[in-house]
């Protein structure tokens, strides 16, 4: 036997064996994700430092600048004339004392534009446009809108029995809305152009002229709605 394997030189003549297996790998396949989770990974890096950016800029302003609401207030209330005739034609005169607070130390406002609009029972009776002007900081500042005509208002019977109803009370329910456009002006920066509403909803008592037939009226609150 040993002669017999001496014979072969040490060559192998049993069964075939399998060449070794090759692992190739493909950058982007298999088990990792490759360019598009490094893609997402920045995106979402690059969205919270903008979100960290904003926050520390809005709250650097509000230190810096401390912004508080401007206050609006309607003082005092003059109507002379509220007359409803058959053919829905209302007969007026109107005039407001209002004041603007801008409580802000470091930012000044620029009135560009003011409207104007009073309402009985959701029907705009005028319009007025009111002179522009820039309030300072700390400041406060007064308007003066007048209502003076005729107009067709378009009332119902609830409508109707409630201008009739206020009549006898001597209070009428209007309502007068300011129209703004405005800019702030933040040191030497100023802003873009807003446009704020300001809702006043008025307990008008009528004055007759020997005194105000349904009371006095009283200092109202006006609702500013951006």
């Amino acid at each position: 036997m040993s002669d017999k394997q001496a014979h072969l030189n040490g060559a192998y003549y049993g069964p075939s064996i399998p060449p070794p297996t090759r692992n190739y790998h493909r950058p982007g396949r298999g088990s990792g994700c490759g360019c598009g989770c490094c893609l997402l990974k920045c995106l979402f890096n690059i969205i919270i430092t903008a979100i960290v950016i904003i926050g520390l800029a809005v709250f650097i302003f509000w230190l810096i600048f401390r912004p508080n609401k401007v206050k609006f207030h309607v003082t005092d209330v003059q109507l002379t004339q509220f007359n409803l005739t058959s053919n829905n034609t209302l007969h007026y005169n109107l005039a407001l004392n209002m004041t603007i607070r801008n409580p802000n130390r470091r930012i000044g406002i620029y009135y560009d534009r003011i409207e104007a609009k009073a309402y009985y029972e959701d029907q705009r009776f005028d319009t007025v446009t009111l002179t522009p002007f820039y309030q300072g900081h700390k400041n406060t500042s007064y308007l003066n809108p007048v209502f003076v005509g005729q107009q067709f208002v378009r009332l119902g019977a609830d409508e109707t029995s409630e201008f009739n109803e206020d009549r006898v009370n001597g209070v009428y329910d209007i309502d007068v809305k300011l129209y703004l456009r405005i800019r702030f002006k933040l040191g030497r920066v100023k802003t873009g152009r807003f446009k704020p509403r300001i809702s006043c909803d008025l307990k008008v008592p009528l004055n007759t002229g020997n005194g105000s037939f349904g009371g006095t009226f009283k200092t109202t609150r006006c609702d500013l709605d951006f």
